[in-house]
């Protein structure tokens, strides 16, 4: 009997411990997610480039608080127009932040243009919710050139800045010359006096 006694306590005892977390989980956990894009929908870049920006998501609940520790997927697509993560696979997982948002960065993209999704899952518990993030590739000269452009601007600009200032620099330093010199007597004799005579006016008959 005191055995069965002792049995029964241990099981109400880790009965009562399930509860109490299966309670503290329930509480944590919200029954509605809300996942939208937050930053870097509709981003187009070069193909075969480098993503320069993110994808941002924010997650909340059925409150519209922030969710924080949901689990975030993020995935690419197998074929097509598309990638892969900094990791070299086709899908990465985030976590949110207490602030409810995750994010990944720097996709290194094929070199395939058009258009394409990137899908993205949150989940918490049992409540889940999903997203898609547009994105596009492009093989247009412009695009292909742009970054190129931006750098050869940028050191033409800073080319055209050391010009200006050697140029100032020339140009202060003769002013300098010029006043530091003492006059001479050949710059005195250089110098022509201008002389008015004394006007006359003569009157008589024509």
């Amino acid at each position: 009997m005191i055995r069965k006694d002792v049995i029964r306590k241990g099981a109400a005892r880790t009965l009562a411990a399930v509860l109490a977390a299966a309670l503290a989980w329930g509480a944590d956990a919200p029954s509605i997610l809300t996942i939208r894009v937050a930053e870097g929908d509709g981003a187009a870049y070069p193909i075969g480039s480098r993503a320069t920006r993110g994808v941002t998501v924010l997650v909340t609940d059925e409150t519209g608080r922030p969710v924080e520790g949901a689990t975030v997927s993020f995935t690419l697509p197998a074929e097509g127009p598309g990638g892969v993560f900094s990791t070299g696979g086709r899908t990465e997982i985030a976590a949110t932040r207490a602030d409810g948002r995750a994010a990944v960065w720097g996709m290194q993209w094929n070199r395939t243009a058009g258009p394409f999704e990137i899908r993205i899952t949150a989940v918490k518990g049992l409540a889940r919710a999903g997203v898609v993030s547009s994105q596009s590739l492009s093989n247009a000269p412009e695009a292909r050139d742009a970054g190129v452009g931006k750098v050869r601007a940028a050191r033409g600009s800073h080319k055209l800045l050391w010009i200006s200032l050697l140029v100032a620099g020339a140009a202060v330093a003769g002013v300098a010359g010029v006043a530091a010199r003492k006059p001479t007597a050949a710059d005195a004799s250089s110098i022509t006096a201008l002389k008015i005579g004394t006007p006359t006016i003569s009157l008589g008959r024509q």
